[in-house]
């Protein structure tokens, strides 16, 4: 088996956030890979990845970073293969990072989700791959059914609850 989407972070401490992405590739039934890499710490292994990645089977990386968030900016830089930013919030209640990976330049694109949303770039990325996997395609429209069925449950779950005043 070999990875489609990597999930990379600039540091291990983003590992709370980041896991939320792991745990929905890992239920979609999607292979992935994770690591940490630092755009200043490791540049040539930030480069080196990048510059592989698609030779490597990836089709699309999520790349989390916190305060400078240079970390999607840099790999996007340097491969053609999709890139969604997921800022962390490590400072200034995340919008340091929100900033930072949401400004690219013209040419090097970054989708971004917001601030802590590693969830929302797992979808996003199941999205990507979908759109030639009908197999993905359906269980990424199941699992937004399933979203629906939870709101109709707690809505129902809402009306049991009695108040003096409730109507």
């Amino acid at each position: 088996m070999k990875a489609k989407v990597s999930i990379i972070m600039g540091s291990t401490s983003d590992l709370p956030v980041m896991e939320k992405a792991a745990k929905f590739l890992d239920e979609m039934e999607i292979p992935f890979e994770l690591n940490a890499l630092s755009a200043h710490r490791t540049p040539e292994k930030v480069e080196a990845f990048a510059k592989n990645a698609h030779k490597n089977g990836i089709r699309v990386i999520i790349a989390g970073a916190g305060m400078a968030a240079h970390l999607p900016g840099v790999i996007a830089a340097m491969t053609p293969i999709p890139v969604i930013g997921v800022p962390i919030n490590a400072s200034l209640d995340g919008m340091d990072s929100l900033l930072a990976i949401v400004q690219m330049p013209p040419g090097i694109p970054v989708a971004t989700v917001g601030i802590d949303g590693a969830l929302n770039a797992a979808i996003l990325a199941a999205q990507i791959l979908a759109t030639d996997d009908e197999e993905l395609f359906n269980k990424t429209v199941q699992y937004k059914e399933n979203l629906k069925s939870k709101i109709v449950k707690a809505n129902e779950e809402l009306a049991t609850i009695k108040y003096k005043f409730k109507v």
